[in-house]
């Protein structure tokens, strides 16, 4: 929002300047109560009090603020040099092609004419290229619009950084409201840097040719072609190919469903004046697996999500069709409620760097009061913990909790590197990684493991063959199919993959130990070929099950099963998990669905909370002419019932920012009673109405007031939560 203590007069702008509402905070539910019970209708006032306990406001805010922005700047960081790295190999293969069809053009194109440089269809040594329009198609795999936003807008980026002249032209452009002029307006205000009225072409061929600008082409990006206007993107493709060689223009189109999709849009003659080629970016679930693999089982930040909230963010991302924005989106409110209700999460930023953490952790935990060690020590998995193990009873203190905190990073680093192990196996057979992910979170399947350890035999339980004595995992569908697989895989490919596992369990002794024996083995069993093949040619006929040695893909499914019964423990499993991993899944989905209008209301009539200044927090209750218009009117709309008169309204805010605030709210609304000091007012009538009639549309904006009907056109009504 503006200051309230800004002039509209002042900015030219102003009047068309409407900023977007930043929701600084939720109220907790007992603010969120109904307004007014039904008998007192016409007056309903919004509680905006939330009840705060006291225990939360300690001196580790500061130290939740700085985490916080340490925590979310590595995770965005790397994040953005995921999509990046995962893109780069695309966006490489389209530079170089642009880089060709550039070649190709300027191979026909005559010598360069400043004279000429207006009229279109130039001399060229080659006609056949006259009117073809090099032109890429670039298929993302339904992935939402708002991704292919980023998407395109770094490709954009990367072109540019190569030289060429880069425009990137929104689908909204090609809207029949726009017409033909409104995709040119566009095209020339990103390359010539300037606004225009007459759009023609002709001014880009001088600006081309004019300024030395033909040494690299006009690269043209359009991020959604289905989303245009089909009759309007023809028009558009027919002039471009007009100028296609005194202005090298080469088009690239984004397209998220199918190779028809041009020939369903587009006209039979701009379909003649394309060249096309093809372009394919990496599936949503791709991107994803890059993402969870870089922020969530790498450990970059140390943060932990619970098995609840990863199932509520997988189907929160399966159900919007691939958005990779809506879920890196979740993952930031995730942390924002982890750091806001758990004490001791500011801890979270020692993790982030790789300095001198656990000298930092140390003196930080030694400076924490009595209070906060002993809420680490009440946790519920401390409690469980301390129950089951009552005879190694330890001291609570803060060793003790640094020794805690050390074996939860152990056990989380095994648990990466058992994870990653099965990802690499469920390469071969595409396996996702978010849906291992998935299911390496939850406690219930590491439970059963634990008590199914102790059996002497499998008996009653269902196994990966019915003829292989491998333990199969209750519900663990994803992790069976992956070890399964393990059958099937070629002696080179399985050598490889064991190479693979014991680089991605360095630093776990006891894991990586049992990967190298079982390598050992097979390099022992691999000097025994020749005789193992006169075996099986002397046995061909006979069953191999016969046979006592156990082949190596066997010990390798049987090793990769022990590996995951013995050490694969979730993080909801190990003491103290709360302090790093975010598990409250309601309130997550409270955010990510949430209540804006309600959230709204509460920012507006607790603003002195939000801003912090001290002209209004000392007057708390008090109408005061420095708040925010919007804030006025609001705490003014709360005097009157579901229709608010608008006459009685304005008069109500003109007193209010002409007076010091000291009258009541209600002699206020009377216009017959409020003294004519029109003398001694700051602002002119003009300028009140027009700060009024800002406020109402910002209010009606946000949802909270619209017109009840044509017959009352002196009324606005009230809306209220969730209506």
């Amino acid at each position: 929002m503006d200051s309230p203590n800004t002039d509209p007069l002042t900015d030219p702008f102003a009047e068309n300047n409407l900023q977007p509402y930043f929701v600084l905070h939720k109220s907790s539910k007992s603010s969120e109560s109904t307004l007014k019970s039904p008998g007192k209708s016409r007056k309903r006032r919004l509680d905006s009090s939330p009840k705060v306990s006291s225990s939360n406001e300690n001196t580790s805010d500061d130290l939740k603020m700085e985490a916080f922005h340490c925590v979310w700047s590595k995770i965005e960081s790397n994040i953005k040099d995921v999509l990046t790295s995962i893109n780069a190999d695309v966006f490489d293969e389209i530079g170089q092609w642009v880089c060709e069809s550039f070649d190709e053009i300027c191979s026909c194109r005559g010598p360069v004419d400043p004279s000429t440089s207006s009229l279109p269809y130039p001399f060229v040594n080659n006609g056949g290229i006259v009117k073809k329009l090099f032109t890429g198609l670039v298929f993302t795999k339904n992935i939402e619009t708002v991704d292919d936003i980023l998407t395109f807008a770094d490709l954009g980026l990367n072109l540019k950084s190569r030289g060429y002249h880069v425009a990137n032209i929104s689908s909204l452009d090609f809207s029949t409201k726009n017409g033909i002029g409104g995709c040119l307006r566009g095209l020339l205000r990103q390359l010539l840097m300037v606004d225009v009225e007459a759009a023609e072409m002709s001014l880009l061929a001088s600006w081309y040719n004019g300024h030395g600008k033909y040494e690299n082409p006009v690269v043209v990006i359009i991020e959604d072609l289905e989303r245009c206007s089909g009759t309007l993107l023809s028009d558009f493709i027919n002039m471009l190919s007009e100028w296609a060689v005194k202005i090298p223009i080469i088009l690239i189109a984004g397209v998220a469903t199918s190779v028809d999709a041009p020939r369903n849009l587009l006209s039979s003659r701009a379909l003649q004046h394309l060249s096309t080629s093809i372009f394919t970016l990496k599936s949503p679930a791709e991107r994803m697996d890059a993402i969870i693999e870089a922020v969530l089982v790498k450990d970059c930040v140390g943060f932990s999500v619970g098995h609840k909230v990863a199932t509520l963010l997988r189907n929160y991302f399966l159900k919007q069709e691939g958005t990779i924005t809506s879920f890196v989106r979740a993952l930031k409110m995730a942390i924002v409620q982890q750091l806001s209700v758990e004490p001791l999460s500011f801890m979270l930023k020692f993790s982030v760097d790789d300095g001198d953490n656990k000298r930092s952790c140390s003196e930080e935990l030694a400076k924490l009061p009595e209070a906060l060690v002993k809420h680490a020590f009440d946790l519920p998995s401390y409690r469980t913990f301390s129950g089951q193990h009552r005879n190694n009873h330890v001291e609570p203190n803060v060793m003790t909790l640094a020794l805690g905190l050390s074996e939860l990073q152990r056990v989380q680093k095994v648990w990466r590197s058992l994870l990653m192990c099965l990802h690499e196996a469920g390469r071969y057979h595409r396996v996702a990684l978010m849906d291992l992910y998935w299911e390496a979170l939850d406690p219930g399947l590491y439970n059963s493991r634990s008590s199914d350890n102790n059996l002497e035999s499998a008996k009653g339980m269902s196994l990966l063959s019915n003829n292989h004595h491998h333990y199969r995992q209750k519900k663990a569908d994803f992790t069976n199919q992956v070890i399964r697989k393990m059958r099937d895989l070629p002696a080179a490919k399985l050598s490889q993959l064991l190479k693979s596992w014991e680089r991605l369990t360095d630093g776990t002794t006891e894991v990586r130990e049992k990967i190298k024996e079982l390598q050992f083995q097979m390099v022992s069993q691999g000097d025994k070929s020749r005789r193992a093949e006169l075996i099986d040619i002397l046995k061909r006929h006979v069953n191999r099950r016969s046979l006592n040695a156990c082949t190596s893909s066997e010990k390798a499914m049987t090793l990769a099963t022990n590996l995951i019964r013995e050490n694969m423990q979730p993080i909801e499993c190990v003491p103290f998990h709360e302090i790093v991993c975010f598990r409250d899944v309601d309130k997550l989905q409270s955010a990510l669905v949430g209540d804006p209008r309600r959230r709204v209301q509460i920012d507006l009539l607790d603003f002195h909370k939000i801003l912090k200044c001290g002209c209004c927090s000392k007057s708390v209750g008090t109408l005061v002419p420095s708040m925010h218009d919007t804030s006025i009117m609001y705490t003014l709309a709360q005097e009157h019932g579901d229709l608010i008169n608008l006459h009685d309204w304005f008069q109500s805010f003109k007193a209010t920012i002409s007076s010091s605030g000291k009258k009541g709210l209600k002699q206020l609304a009377s216009p017959k009673k409020r003294k004519d000091t029109s003398s001694s007012q700051n602002n002119s009538d003009a300028l009140s109405q027009a700060r009024f009639c800002r406020a109402v549309m910002e209010l009606q904006i946000t949802g909270l007031l619209r017109m009840p009907s044509k017959r009352r056109p002196d009324y606005v009504q009230r809306v209220a939560f969730g209506v």
